[in-house]
């Protein structure tokens, strides 16, 4: 998903349209990297598991797909999970809402700290 998407414009439409989560079988390099900057959870799935779900969807439109990325997971409606894997500093930024800027600025107090100490 997201091939020749290298631009985060692919990325901010999907979040403008309320998307918090894209499932696939796999995702582009820089769409995954762009997706996790900005909010957007990228999961890959087996494509036989994709499948099925766009196959439930189509039939019935108001189907429900519990992702938790607490313990990631995808709850399929049969209760079926399915686990994805995640880099665990992205897990991190995102269950906090925080992008790279806000990250930094989290360690605003230990930068200072460092740049005070003496140089020899």
């Amino acid at each position: 998903f997201g091939s020749g998407s290298s631009r985060e414009h692919a990325v901010w439409a999907l979040t403008d349209y309320g998307f918090k989560t894209v499932i696939a079988p796999s995702h582009a390099d820089i769409f995954y990297n762009n997706s996790l900057k900005n909010g957007l959870l990228p999961v890959a799935l087996p494509e036989e598991t994709v499948n099925m779900l766009l196959d439930l969807v189509e039939e019935e439109p108001e189907t429900q797909i519990a992702v938790d990325l607490e313990t990631q997971t995808v709850t399929l409606p049969d209760g079926q999970q399915q686990h994805f894997d995640i880099d665990p500093f992205r897990k991190m930024c995102l269950l906090q809402g925080m992008d790279d800027l806000g990250y930094i600025l989290s360690k605003e107090a230990a930068i200072e700290q460092y740049e005070a100490e003496p140089v020899y």
